[in-house]
């Protein structure tokens, strides 16, 4: 299993599919299927039965996983791939359009 190099609580930008060109909060990241879940990116309907925590039950709108390949980090407000380096015995994210450190 490879390494992904979207973490949660970043934001990327979608740069294929329905929503391409909007921007998210990763909310979760899910490894072995490579998929992430950004917020307020590919909304679906599901249709929800009653329950003791929904009463009601109904339709309900929430974000469903896209593929990781569909999403670029942002960095200082534009896309850039992520690449690892080693900083001493650390080994960290950094973007390659900058260079720059991300964690």
């Amino acid at each position: 299993m490879a390494m992904m190099k979207i973490k949660k609580g970043d934001t990327v930008k979608v740069i294929a599919g329905k929503n391409k060109g909007e921007e998210g909060k990763v909310l979760k990241v899910n490894p072995s299927k490579r998929k992430v879940l950004v917020e307020g990116i590919n909304m679906v309907t599901k249709h929800t039965k009653p329950s003791m925590s929904n009463q009601n039950g109904g339709i309900v709108k929430q974000e469903a996983f896209i593929d990781a390949s569909n999403v670029m980090y942002l960095h200082n407000g534009k896309a850039t791939r992520v690449g690892f380096k080693m900083e001493g015995d650390k080994k960290v994210r950094y973007a390659k359009s900058t260079g720059d450190v991300i964690d």
